[in-house]
């Protein structure tokens, strides 16, 4: 593993020379490889550093070293093995961030099984998906949790973790020793992730032994990380971002995963973790950071190196408060299930405010005009965000499983098409526009849901805010924000009146919220907002006004949400 050695340590020992970083890199080609034998146990046998500590919500702790974690998993193995786990077969890991998911991981890794992760919050119908769709053979699952599966017929070996259930196997290891029954293709399919959606069911993404083990070395990069780092990153199980930032970047730079595994979010408990367990860098979602900047940041005097965030853009606002807070650039990154991180402001590189960085090493991106297929070259122009097959990255998907047609469609072209909708500048960082499906028009101007928000999110009583059109008999649409509101703040009118007037002062009149409704977000299990619903909402209502819904009724004033207001409502504020 001489050359991936390499490649890792150049990474880090350069890691704030981008340019030069970029122009040496080259992907590793292996014919073989597989990361828990031929990496992994290699770093850690012997390795007394722990390699994982898991917080609970009451401040208790457990942890295990490297040398703990190869040792187990290899009796986990040998244990699986024993049972019928054999090289190829599907695995279902319904685990929540506990200890014996790790091992779980590493140990299907070493016996060649193919893991499907699944969050601990899905449904049976989710269930019965991961069983037929993914074809699994074995579930591995909490004894809390086995209920779930007791209307998901098929015929799978059932694992309990955490107590012993009818019907199912405990949990256990081996005493023997673990030797691998043959060799690891780089190409032997390793993961299977059934994707939340915002407007389907879930895709099917594969990954292999190489395209995640190996390609999160731009995960690694971007984040920052360094051997004896603590990294904490806030993600659930069964998501792509757990693997990026709580397995495989981590350990691929010989640093401590920690997990902080609560039930309910705590601000102030998060930042007690944080200076209590010595982090040094630092992941969560936006709207993580979002809540965060809600607390005392400053406060807490923390060991913090690197602060980041992924899975939605980053509002400039939630930047400069963490700047203010911490001395420290909150710096943003873009990926997707379906590859490694892409895009992303790296350490030593100038952030600026809204960007989501540059291209990460091994990663060649173009934007492409959907309409013509051809390459958006112009600075400030929208495209679609796509990776050259010609320079297919190492951390791109194999592809989607058994759905030739959704794959024909996302690599049409010679590309891998994102679906995401971007801006370049003239130096080469990328600003986030929107999913292709949630940018809008109004009166013939293109919006930025993104945009808007985020000027939203300045005011102090807006949390949260997603934008979506709302049909205009005069504009086609008009930008209406969905809010919720910070602790404090009430959904009345005084408060729409301030927040509609904000957003006024801020935006050019094309771009300005016309309507406002306090309400929840509609959110995929993952996290995501579902604009979708939002418009499909607002189409509902506007055409159920019209007479459209049902084909009876005159046109008239669409209904309103309990707590919505428009411009028209304050004399005074609407434009002429």
């Amino acid at each position: 593993m001489e050359e991936l050695q390499a490649l890792r340590d150049a990474l880090l020992e350069r890691r704030e020379d981008y340019d030069a970083v970029r122009a040496a890199f080259a992907w590793p080609d292996f014919d073989e490889f597989n990361w828990a034998l031929d990496w992994f146990d290699p770093f850690a046998r012997g390795n007394e550093q722990v390699g994982l500590l898991v917080v609970a919500a009451d401040g208790s702790s457990e942890s295990l070293t490297f040398d703990e974690l190869s040792t187990r998993s290899d009796g986990l193995a040998v244990w699986l093995r024993s049972v019928g786990v054999s090289r190829g077969d599907r695995i279902v890991l319904m685990l929540g961030n506990q200890i014996e998911l790790w091992e779980s991981m590493l140990a299907a890794m070493k016996l060649g099984a193919v893991v499907i992760p699944a969050t601990t919050l899905l449904a049976a119908g989710d269930l019965r998906d991961r069983i037929e769709r993914g074809r699994a053979r074995h579930v591995i699952a909490r004894a809390a949790d086995a209920g779930k599966w007791d209307g998901v017929s098929g015929e799978y070996t059932r694992i309990a973790v955490g107590g012993d259930v009818d019907g199912w196997l405990s949990y256990a290891y081996g005493e023997e020793a673990f030797t691998a029954d043959g060799v690891t293709r780089a190409s032997d399919t390793l993961l299977l992730y059934f994707t939340s959606g915002t407007t389907a069911r879930p895709k099917l993404v594969e990954h292999t032994h190489v395209s995640y083990p190996i390609g999160h070395l731009t995960t690694m990069y971007w984040l920052g990380l360094k051997p004896g780092d603590v990294h904490l990153n806030l993600s659930s199980p069964g998501w792509a971002k757990h693997a990026w930032s709580n397995f495989f970047a981590p350990w691929l730079a010989g640093a401590t995963v920690a997990i902080f595994n609560y039930e309910r979010f705590d601000a102030t408990a998060l930042l007690n973790v944080i200076a209590a367990h010595a982090i040094t860098t630092f992941c969560a979602p936006p709207t993580v950071w979002r809540m965060l900047i809600q607390a005392d940041l400053s406060s807490v005097k923390t060991s913090l190196r690197e602060v980041v965030g992924a899975g939605e853009p980053l509002n400039p606002e939630v930047i400069e408060r963490v700047r203010d807070a911490w001395g420290l650039t909150l710096r943003d990154g873009y990926g997707q299930t379906e590859t490694t991180a892409q895009i992303g402001n790296t350490p030593g590189l100038p952030v600026k405010p809204g960007s989501m960085g540059r291209p990460l090493p091994g990663y060649e991106v173009v934007l492409v005009d959907p309409v013509t297929g051809e390459e958006v070259t112009g600075t400030g122009e929208d495209g679609e965000l796509c990776l050259p097959l010609a320079s297919a990255p190492l951390g791109l998907m194999t592809g989607y499983q058994d759905d030739p047609e959704r794959h024909a469609e996302s690599m049409a072209g010679g590309r891998y098409h994102t679906g995401d909708v971007a801006q370049r500048d003239a130096d080469g960082y990328y600003t986030f526009v929107g999913r292709a499906d949630d940018v809008f028009k109004s009166s013939d101007y293109r919006l930025s849901p993104f945009e808007l928000e985020s000027v939203l999110i300045e005011h102090p009583a807006v949390a949260e805010a997603a934008v979506v059109p709302s049909p205009d008999p005069l504009r086609l649409s008009v930008p209406k924000a969905y809010v919720i509101l910070a602790p404090g703040h009430a959904p009345d009118a005084e408060t729409a009146r301030s927040v509609l007037a904000f957003a006024r002062e801020r935006l050019a009149p094309y771009k300005r919220i016309r309507r406002l409704e306090f309400a929840d977000l509609p959110k995929t299990i993952s996290g995501k907002i579902r604009r979708i619903e939002l418009r499909r909402l607002e189409e509902d209502r506007h055409a159920a006004a019209a007479g459209t819904a049902t084909g009876l009724g005159a046109p008239g004033a669409p209904s309103r949400g309990e707590h919505e207001f428009w411009e028209e409502d304050f004399p005074g504020l609407k434009d002429a």
